[in-house]
């Protein structure tokens, strides 16, 4: 099997895409849109591609990254003037409240990397791996000072892989009183130094 890992994606793709993201993602936004086909379908209406990464296996889109710069993210189509659109009044303006709960803006200088996304047929094969190196070259060749994320703490695994990478825990939240609302009770924040990391490779 081939992996190749892409910039941005067809249009033509967002439900594919949206798929995927509500695999990993969808008990997250649960409360936000209950409904899965409501929550996919504005998914796919409300991407930014050129914003993301993905892994092609063949044709088909096996993985993604998004990231969130000053120009826009991933998920910037997400507004409250489209929700309301799509979901009627009420229910538009309850999942503004809940995404508005995940918004992360990025700090000068700074990408915030907005999750990774494989398929559950393709996990295990590095596929993850592959789009955070994608990600991490993208932000040294724009002239990035460091990469930010979030892991929340029911995912180890993730954590595991950020590490290896270079990431450093710089702060842990923790509101069990929103797991109802959000899906889980705590995060970590993470950030990778990019001149750190320039200098150790250059030490080596």
């Amino acid at each position: 099997m081939t992996i190749h890992i892409e910039k941005s994606w067809d249009i033509v793709d967002s439900t594919q895409v949206a798929e995927l993201y509500e695999q990993a993602f969808g008990s997250k936004f649960y409360r936000a849109i209950p409904d899965k086909a409501k929550r996919i379908r504005v998914l796919s209406e409300s991407f930014v591609p050129k914003y993301s990464f993905v892994a092609y296996s063949d044709k088909r889109i096996v993985g993604l990254s998004g990231f969130n710069i000053s120009a826009g993210s991933l998920t910037g189509g997400i507004e409250a003037t489209g929700l309301i659109n799509s979901l009627g009044l009420f229910s538009g303006l309850w999942a503004c409240l809940v995404f508005s709960l995940f918004e992360r803006k990025p700090e000068e200088g700074e990408l915030v990397m907005d999750g990774i996304a494989v398929n559950s047929d393709f996990r295990g094969q590095g596929i993850g791996s592959l789009l955070l190196d994608r990600i991490i070259t993208y932000a040294k060749d724009n002239g990035y000072d460091s990469v930010r994320l979030d892991v929340i703490d029911s995912n180890p695994r993730a954590k595991k892989l950020y590490e290896s990478k270079g990431f450093v825990a710089v702060k842990a939240d923790s509101f069990p009183y929103l797991k109802w609302l959000v899906g889980f009770s705590g995060a970590t924040t993470m950030k990778l130094e990019l001149k750190n990391m320039a200098d150790k490779e250059l030490a080596n």
